[in-house]
């Protein structure tokens, strides 16, 4: 399956970037240049990584440094809900922008 449609880059050829040594999406890309143009790739590019035993993705990381859940990991704790009587912070409208 392919995994980054602008350089026809497979699922395979970025295991074996891995398999090779490359650890995140940057070392990838200066194999393979997936990732590198259009960017719809890295989110997969990452997976692949992680499932791969590679570090995780800066946001995984920054996620776990705050303490939030990870969405796949079941069981985490919510993170704790606001009060029903607490009153909801009003919602700037919707400007358009005007082009000169």
């Amino acid at each position: 399956m392919y995994v980054c449609m602008c350089h026809a880059v497979t699922e395979d050829q970025v295991k074996k970037a891995i398999d090779e040594g490359a650890g995140t999406p940057r070392q990838i890309a200066k194999g393979c240049k997936a990732g590198t143009d259009c960017g719809s790739c890295v989110r997969r590019i990452q997976a692949l990584l992680g499932e791969h035993g590679a570090r995780p993705c800066p946001t995984a990381r920054l996620a776990a440094k705050l303490g939030l859940a990870d969405p796949g990991v079941q069981g985490a704790p919510a993170a704790p809900a606001a009060p029903a009587s607490a009153p909801m912070a009003p919602i700037a409208p919707v400007v358009p922008l005007r082009v000169a």
